[in-house]
């Protein structure tokens, strides 16, 4: 690894201080009529009668035309002109959404990109570049499901002033499918077999077979200038991306800001009504969050949850924060930590579950969330929350630090003469290795670098020794190409936030199907624990091909109750979408737990 990117932070001797004080299956033949996932309230695509998830009603789909933010803001007539200053403290390396690993990069594209369908507040659907998402009511949905038919807003153009219409559609589908060139998530779209133009307007997506969740897909379009797909790795579309959403992308400097302008050619008449928003790129998030108090500047992005009681009462400072499926999640490397990792062969400590698992039990999650989030947070054990959210509940994994030494014990670890464990017959380590794990995650974020310490003061007790090793956002999680461990597979414990969207099928594909594991040839892959289990493999195509809902929640759940057992991963605590900002802006959509942070941003003004 090289350690020219990593910063330590954990000095020796504050860690002596802190010391002595993470098949089979066949696929389900799919119905005349499929329906979408109430979970979503995305628009009905089946008669009444269709199956949906317990207790969940799907709402009539939206019509056209109908309104796709919250009303004008209570404090008068929107007015066209101004600035915002967002502070984000990650710095964004990429701006292709096909390309992008981080959060701080999707934020920044939801001004400048859209998709043929969005998801607004309350889960419900609804048409963005599309007049409205298919349905079989509609027409949109064919009989068996694997036909779907979008129809485009007419005149809508690219902030270049170009046209934009069903081929773009298509290159962009074309692009996502190019082999070899570090694209990111091919979920749901490797099942698609053609996407035809029949007019310029009119675009039609034909799968190999019924995909559950083909409402989530298209959700970034490029424009077909953006270059020869085998290129894009060098694409200027990378750095300055050209899209239809609200605002254009004017100036990238790297590590110190982004500034984007009205685009002129923003297909809703009279939006936006800002000039400008300047993305202001900072050193973390306490930096961020002072000048958001000071008022320098008007939006901090992904606060930290130890920073709301601050909001709470500082006057002119309104957040919000709904919950979303996911949150703060410390992975473990199953395969070997090496550059890159071979899958096949094993980790000498975290292959065996039972290590895994004593991490689970032995360290104290719940005294993680309550100290350092001021009860603002809640222990989180599966990515199902919503209408999905399994019942009963998968179980937290219960503090019990004698059942951690015992698990060390039996899986051939022994304690050693400083008290850190040595194997002894374990399952691959050779006799004599060191219980001693590499810790990562980003820099600049306090609330991670607390929760490292607290996990290694738990985990010294058992006998496991951690060590610190931290790095930039950019190379920590970024892409195959700039080295991350993420992809790469040379780390042990390495913590980061993951989430799911308004459907799970991707969460649930992106991060534990054994094909999403990252190689050479598959560099986009997000299986950073590199994760293998046939049973889950089987059960996940069957419920991207199960039309009845309820029967669909049910194998997620499977599926969430086999990663919990397996432990490839702990959850830290349930992440919530949060984001504060100064009241001198007006027309702030309620909080979207679904969508990014500029989903609404052509709504927003300021008072003169």
């Amino acid at each position: 690894m090289n350690a020219k990117f990593f910063t330590w932070i954990l000095l020796v001797v504050m860690a002596t201080m802190i010391l002595a004080g993470c098949a089979g299956a066949t696929p389900t033949a799919a119905p005349a009529q499929p329906t979408q996932p109430a979970a979503t309230k995305a628009p009905a695509t089946t008669a009444p009668a269709a199956t949906q998830p317990a207790a969940a009603k799907a709402p009539e789909p939206t019509k056209a035309g109908a309104p796709t933010t919250a009303p004008t803001s209570a404090a008068g007539t929107p007015k066209r002109g101004g600035k915002i200053t967002i502070a984000v403290w990650q710095a964004p390396t990429t701006l292709n959404p096909l390309l992008n690993t981080q959060t701080v990069g999707n934020d920044v594209n939801s001004f400048i990109i859209e998709g043929l369908t969005q998801v607004l507040p309350d889960g419900t659907r609804v048409g963005s570049l599309a007049i409205e998402p298919p349905t079989t009511k509609n027409g949109g949905v064919s009989a068996d499901g694997k036909t779907i038919t979008y129809k485009l807003k007419p005149n809508v153009k690219f902030s270049d002033g170009s046209p934009f219409n069903c081929e773009d559609v298509k290159y962009t589908f074309q692009v996502r499918m190019t082999k070899g060139v570090g694209i990111g998530s091919t979920t749901g779209y490797s099942l698609i077999d053609t996407v035809e133009c029949p007019d310029p307007l009119t675009v039609v997506v034909k799968y190999k077979e019924y995909y559950a969740a083909y409402y989530t897909l298209f959700g970034e379009l490029l424009p077909r200038s953006a270059g020869d797909p085998k290129d894009i790795q060098k694409w200027a579309y990378n750095r300055k991306p050209i899209g239809t959403g609200p605002f254009k992308l004017t100036e990238f400097v790297a590590d110190a800001h982004i500034t984007l302008s009205r685009n002129e050619y923003y297909h809703e008449a009279g939006k936006p009504y800002l000039d400008q928003i300047v993305v202001r790129m900072v050193p973390s998030a306490d930096v961020a969050t002072q000048l958001l108090l000071s008022g320098e500047v008007d939006v901090l992005w992904n606060p930290k949850l130890d920073q709301m009681p601050i909001f709470d009462k500082t006057p002119g400072v309104k957040y919000t924060a709904p919950p979303r499926g996911g949150g703060e999640t410390v992975f473990f490397n199953i395969s070997e930590n090496k550059d890159p990792a071979d899958p096949t062969k094993p980790h000498l400590i975290l292959s065996d579950q039972r290590v895994r698992m004593a991490i689970a039990v032995g360290v104290n999650w719940r005294r993680i969330t309550d100290e350092l989030y001021f009860g603002k947070a809640k222990v989180s054990t599966s990515a199902l929350e919503g209408e999905w959210k399994c019942s009963p509940t998968i179980p937290e994994y219960e503090y019990n630090p004698e059942k951690a030494k015992q698990l060390l014990t039996d899986a051939g670890w022994v304690p050693g003469p400083d008290g850190i464990r040595v194997a002894k017959g374990a399952k691959v380590a050779p006799d004599g290795t060191r219980l001693r794990l590499q810790f990562s995650t980003t820099t600049g974020d306090d609330p991670r670098e607390k929760t490292q310490l607290m996990v290694i003061e738990d985990m010294r007790k058992a006998g496991m020794e951690i060590y610190v090793q931290n790095g930039p956002s950019a190379y920590v999680i970024g892409n195959w190409d700039a080295g991350s461990p993420r992809v790469r597979g040379n780390f042990d414990i390495l913590m980061h936030s993951a989430y799911t969207s308004s459907d799970p099928q991707g969460y649930m594909e992106r991060f534990w199907a054994s094909w999403q594991i990252a190689s050479p040839n598959n560099k986009g892959g997000l299986n950073e624990p590199r994760f293998t289990d046939p049973k889950y493999d089987a059960m996940l195509k069957q419920a991207a091909s199960e039309i009845d809902q309820s029967k669909r929640k049910a194998i997620f759940c499977e599926l969430a109750q086999i990663l919990h057992d397996q432990v490839p991963m702990v959850y830290t605590y349930q992440a919530l979408r949060l984001f504060a900002y100064r009241d001198r802006i007006q027309g702030w959509g309620p909080g979207n737990a679904w969508e990014n942070l500029g989903y609404n941003s052509a709504d927003w003004w300021v008072a003169k």
